[in-house]
């Protein structure tokens, strides 16, 4: 891993040397001050990616440095040093945002540089999720009642501190749906980790979420913190809650109890100051009535149950949606003038899309890629769409599809042809000209 800018703030100079010449050996940029106060002026000088701290110094100590960095440089990551006897005062330091900790005298340069290199991985982890996360976050949806009836559901909540589960089909956008509450609750400015429960095997997957201390298991060659201690002070989000085994919904269970956990081969106790979001597209009672999903769990998880509408049931905002993703995939792949025509976004609002937004999401990105001019027409789509309709009879042809899209948007209106031109994101003098193409009356 390529070095970084390293600040030490210790009062005794054989340490700091000692601190500087480890550190300087592995490629990293050191500064070396003797007190919170001179690291200040540090700070505000030049940029840090991580701070090795004494917590006992004079003028200003650790602590109070590390509350000033949390303050004004929280992209800052902060590692305390504490004396043996003062093991509390680290984990107090964690509690308020430090990285890690590490017991004085350090006496083996591997674990400073190793404590080091975590920190700096997850700066730059951070650093890369800001970089990627959008100028404009987009709207949770285009104006269909039942987003609109979502996100002001979404907003209540997140400024609660309650345990919110996401019910709803694959696809619908539920990861979307947590990031939204993290994002307007008290905690948007702390991380906010995800974790998918089915990509990882039971024992990875213990170790990604409780961390384990070195030697806990083959392999485990240093200690490591897991991602419920990476999203202290935020929000963890578990994806696929009902594939958890139940081992590990026991010791779930546990930490939404009471707060806290172990790591795996640990015995130190580790606090967990995280808002918990939970989702899934199981039903959690049919599995409880089986067996295979803890009663108790369930009710802990299930605070406030929201589920997230599918996109059959909310047609208004395909049209819309297809358009703000088309933008984003477009500029991904080089063409940023790429639409859609009419017929296109006709044809979109008329499939069926069982997978949801992430299935609309692969039929734009297929389609961009096989894109020949700056527009995607039905044509183009046609054999993309596997089914377009709810019903026994699917349209085939391009002009069935749009004709088909038209006669549903008019009948889910009640006739209404500005609110169908809306439905199908066209124009109304565009709806008009196709009912006299199609002889629709």
């Amino acid at each position: 891993m390529p070095g970084g800018s390293i600040l030490v703030v210790d009062d005794e100079e054989g340490i700091r040397a000692f601190l500087t010449d480890a550190l300087g050996d592995a490629g990293h940029v050191v500064t070396a001050v003797g007190d919170g106060v001179a690291a200040l002026a540090e700070i505000a000088r030049k940029a840090f990616h991580v701070i090795v701290t004494d917590l006992q110094m004079p003028r200003m100590d650790g602590a109070a440095l590390l509350a000033e960095v949390r303050r004004t440089h929280p992209d800052i990551e902060v590692i305390v040093l504490t004396g043996r006897g003062s093991i509390g005062s680290a984990v107090e330091a964690i509690k308020q945002g430090a990285f890690d900790y590490l017991e004085k005298p350090v006496e083996s340069p591997s674990a400073l540089r190793l404590a080091v290199g975590r920190a700096l991985e997850r700066h730059r982890l951070r650093a890369a999720q800001e970089v990627a996360r959008p100028a404009a976050e987009p709207p949770l949806g285009y104006g269909s009642p039942a987003m609109a009836m979502l996100e002001q559901t979404l907003r209540r909540v997140a400024v609660t501190n309650a345990t919110v589960l996401l019910l709803g089909d694959s696809g619908s956008g539920k990861e979307v749906a947590a990031r939204a509450i993290h994002r307007w609750s008290p905690r948007a400015a702390q991380p906010f980790v995800a974790v998918n429960c089915a990509a990882l095997s039971s024992e990875l997957l213990e170790s990604e979420l409780f961390g384990h201390e070195k030697g806990a298991f083959t392999g485990a060659h240093a200690r490591k913190r897991g991602r419920i201690e990476l999203a202290e002070g935020g929000t963890f989000f578990l994806d696929e809650i009902g594939e958890l085994t139940p081992g590990l919904q026991a010791k779930l269970l546990r930490v939404l109890q009471e707060k806290c956990f172990e790591r795996v081969g640990g015995q130190q106790t580790v606090e967990a100051d995280v808002r918990w979001i939970a989702a899934t597209n199981r039903s959690l009672p049919e599995m409880m009535e089986k067996g295979t999903f803890r009663e108790d769990l369930y009710h802990r998880l299930a605070v406030f149950p929201v589920r997230v509408p599918a996109l059959r049931d909310r047609r208004e905002d395909i049209g819309p949606l297809a358009g703000y993703l088309l933008g984003r995939i477009a500029t991904t792949l080089g063409n940023p003038t790429l639409t859609l025509s009419d017929d296109a976004r006709a044809a979109l609002v008329a499939a069926a899309w069982p997978g949801n937004v992430r299935e609309l999401a692969n039929v734009l990105e297929r389609s961009a890629i096989m894109a020949e001019g700056n527009e995607i027409r039905a044509s183009d789509l046609a054999w993309l769409i596997d089914a377009t309709t709810d019903g026994p009879a699917v349209p085939t042809t391009v002009s069935e599809i749009e004709r088909d899209a038209i006669v549903r948007a008019l009948a889910a209106t009640d006739g209404n042809r500005r609110r169908a031109a809306a439905r199908l994101g066209i124009g109304l003098r565009t709806l008009y000209d196709k009912l006299k193409r199609y002889g629709i009356g």
